[in-house]
């Protein structure tokens, strides 16, 4: 159940259009429905401001689609992250308006419009052209959670004059998102140059001493600039979330 439908519901106790035996049966389905498998989060959307998200990778398409469903029945936007492509083919043909993004391993299905909730802009910056499966991730994210969004790619440190050539744009950012893999070193520089929060995001990109994204990480925990706040490997989901909390009005 939304924020909005729980709104309306106790409207309509004020104005007498329902009782409140009927409005108790309606929250009943909070806070949560137990599938079985998952006790799906309906109470989340109210608690977080936006609805639970669904981790694709480990389940199979029967659980996730039952998960899905639940969701939708609340009136609620739906996402899904690190899903493959085999499963997203059979989740679509199943929810028609269910949209794939393969590079993000990301589905999303829309059941009402998204609201701006952001008080300014999220940039999204990736330092190499490998990077953007995890800077898309963080982009739809955002997107989905109610923000402006932009991004801004292959803009690394190897050529920092390409990087500099936008520092307007990242300027006016609200907050910023700085995804990076090999030794991890954009989020400090653009930490040091603007005066807003980074969130980094190390990935998995890299040659054998980068150890899988250790190296990136190790690297940004380490950052020189302030105001590098740092997600695990390879999570723009994660650096998303906490992006829009700080983008919130």
């Amino acid at each position: 159940m939304r924020r909005d439908d729980i709104k309306n519901l106790l409207t309509m106790v004020k104005n007498e259009e329902i009782d409140i035996e009927e409005a108790l049966n309606k929250l009943r389905l909070l806070p949560f429905k137990d599938l079985g498998f998952a006790k799906v989060d309906s109470h989340r959307e109210l608690r977080h401001g936006f609805p639970e998200v669904i981790f694709g990778e480990g389940k199979d398409c029967h659980k996730i689609s039952a998960i899905i469903q639940e969701i939708c029945n609340g009136g609620q936007n739906v996402l899904v992250t690190r899903l493959d492509s085999i499963k997203a083919k059979k989740l679509q043909e199943e929810f028609g308006e269910a949209v794939y993004f393969e590079d993000a391993r990301v589905l999303k299905l829309l059941n009402h419009d998204i609201a701006i909730e952001g008080r300014g802009e999220i940039v999204v910056v990736a330092a190499g052209t490998s990077d953007i499966p995890v800077a898309e991730e963080a982009f739809l994210t955002a997107e989905i959670m109610g923000n402006k969004v932009e991004k801004l790619y292959d803009v690394g440190v190897a050529g920092i004059h390409r990087l500099i050539k936008h520092q307007e744009q990242f300027m006016s950012a609200s907050v910023i998102i700085a995804v990076a893999g090999m030794e991890g070193a954009l989020p400090s520089v653009i930490s040091g140059l603007v005066s807003r929060p980074v969130v980094a995001v190390p990935t998995s990109v890299g040659y054998g001493a980068s150890f899988g994204g250790v190296a990136a990480l190790l690297s940004m925990l380490n950052s020189c600039a302030s105001g590098v706040t740092v997600v695990n490997i390879d999570n723009g989901f994660g650096a998303a979330y906490a992006a829009s909390l700080m983008n919130r009005k």
